[in-house]
């Protein structure tokens, strides 16, 4: 099983490879979203460092969203993805697969570009290491709850609407632990209890997530 996951990961790391501007660009829209908040709010410091953490995660969880559409559709479209139901290992083996490649290609590229935000919206240098960690609990998180959503809504017609509707409120609790590790240490207070939350939601997404993808992926094949 572990030779399987690493083919099917490695599989899905070369395709998004060849298909580098699928990757740029949901940090692009990462980048872009969060620089364009300073120009409606205006340039007042104490302001953007007020809002800092919460744009960030907006935006993070917007573009985790932009880019779930092409977690599974290529490989309904084109016929693999019965394949993958059909072989020998578990099919939840070959989603957390998917969704492992498609954390590396989104998740750790928005952890990577989450410090320039944060500059550009002055926060407090000292949140820069927690809103790291907290970043790198939340977004594996982000992309297992939304292959649930991707899953539900293959095939269906309008299914980047479906799959927004699915996945958004399934969001706001990573959302919100997110957005307070980082208020909490602009506050004086300890990030610790926000970061456990996010741990604890990443801990129980991970054996869920795909599971229940599994099972919607099932369904639409059948």
């Amino acid at each position: 099983m572990i030779a399987a996951f690493c083919h099917m990961m490695m599989r899905d790391l070369r395709l998004a490879l060849r298909q580098g501007m699928d990757a740029a660009m949901a940090v692009a829209f990462f980048v872009i979203a969060g620089t364009l908040f300073p120009l409606g709010v205006g340039p007042e410091a104490n302001m953007l460092a007020r809002i800092a953490a919460g744009v960030i995660w907006v935006t993070a969880l917007l573009a985790v969203l932009l880019s779930l559409d092409r977690l599974f559709q290529q490989d309904y479209e084109d016929g693999s993805l019965e394949q993958l139901v059909l072989a020998p290992v578990p099919l939840e083996v070959l989603v957390l697969a998917k969704i492992t490649a498609h954390w590396i290609i989104t998740g750790v590229l928005l952890i990577a570009a989450s410090p320039l935000l944060a500059v550009f919206l002055n926060m407090p240098a000292a949140a820069y290491p927690v809103l790291l960690l907290a970043m790198a609990l939340g977004t594996p998180s982000l992309s297992l709850i939304g292959a649930i959503g991707a899953a539900l809504s293959l095939g269906a017609r309008r299914g980047g609407v479906l799959m927004a509707v699915l996945v958004l409120p399934l969001y706001i609790p990573v959302l919100i632990f997110g957005v307070g590790a980082a208020d909490a240490v602009a506050t004086g207070q300890s990030p610790q209890p926000h970061l456990l939350l996010l741990g604890a939601i990443l801990a129980a997404a991970l054996p869920l997530a795909p599971w229940a993808a599994a099972a919607a992926l099932r369904q639409a094949t059948e």
